[in-house]
């Protein structure tokens, strides 16, 4: 007797194994829950995320997010302008890019990432066209980038690079503002920029540059954005700032260098 009971006491399992089963019974069940829960939210989209948002959504959101500075009527406040004339274009332009809702007051709103998805934004510029009409979407056609590279490069040259560089890589302006780069700019934030006048920016109206003319301009752009500099090594395309300072540095820090090690061998 007394041998079948060591048995049995050595039999016993550890008390972790206990642990063991219950933790993973709890894995299994929470696995199981959040499968059906997943599966339930995939048949049950909400509407808003099926369709897309309609005016009244874009004004419940321009009254939370913009109508502090803006005013509620878009007449605007002590603390930003109104938006009377500005249209959807400037809406899209401005949201997307994320230099609205503005985080703080400087020289210059800065470029960040948007804060609203692409329904929300354009439901925004809806409502603020259908209260305060302005310049709104261009043609397909104008965005193609299939205009004429030639003129819109020179139009470019002597309209915007004093500004943007030539090579649309952005420069300084006075107090603190900036043209900014244009290498990673749509087509449709190009077509924006010449028509709304963003920032420190002109309009360029039809009377200025026609429509062609514009995607002409765009064309030119995108061509600098899908072609690598054929002179080489671009040194961030500032000129010959940064090409003067290249020769200076190791150019003549070559020779330099050179001359040394030929005075060296010699002795």
């Amino acid at each position: 007797m007394a041998r079948e009971k060591k048995r049995r006491a050595s039999g016993r399992r550890s008390p972790l194994a206990a642990v063991v089963l219950i933790g993973a019974g709890l894995l299994i069940t929470g696995g199981v829950y959040a499968g059906a829960s997943a599966a339930m939210a995939a048949t049950t989209d909400s509407p808003t995320s099926a369709t897309a948002l309609t005016v009244d959504d874009g004004k419940k959101l321009f009254q939370a997010n913009c109508a502090t500075c803006h005013g509620m009527d878009l007449q605007g406040t002590e603390s930003g302008p109104s938006l009377y004339g500005v249209g959807e274009l400037a809406v899209e332009f401005q949201v997307s890019t994320g230099r609205m809702p503005l985080a703080m007051q400087g020289p210059q709103a800065p470029q960040k990432p948007a804060q609203f998805t692409e329904d929300q934004i354009k439901a925004m510029a809806a409502f603020v066209q259908s209260i305060a009409p302005g310049p709104t979407y261009p043609s397909e056609e104008t965005l193609d980038g299939k205009g004429d590279v030639a003129n819109g490069g020179d139009i470019f040259r002597t309209n915007c690079a004093m500004c943007h560089n030539v090579a649309g890589a952005g420069g300084a302006l006075t107090e603190g503002k900036y043209a900014p780069a244009l290498g990673g700019t749509s087509a449709l934030h190009m077509y924006a920029a010449m028509v709304t006048g963003p920032q420190n920016m002109p309009v360029f109206s039809n009377l200025n540059l026609n429509l062609e003319e514009k995607r002409d301009v765009i064309s030119y752009l995108l061509y600098l954005q899908n072609h690598e500099s054929a002179g080489g090594f671009g040194l961030g395309d500032l000129g010959p700032v940064s090409e003067g300072l290249f020769i200076w540095i190791f150019g003549i820090g070559t020779l330099i260098g050179v001359t040394v090690w030929i005075t060296a061998k010699s002795n």
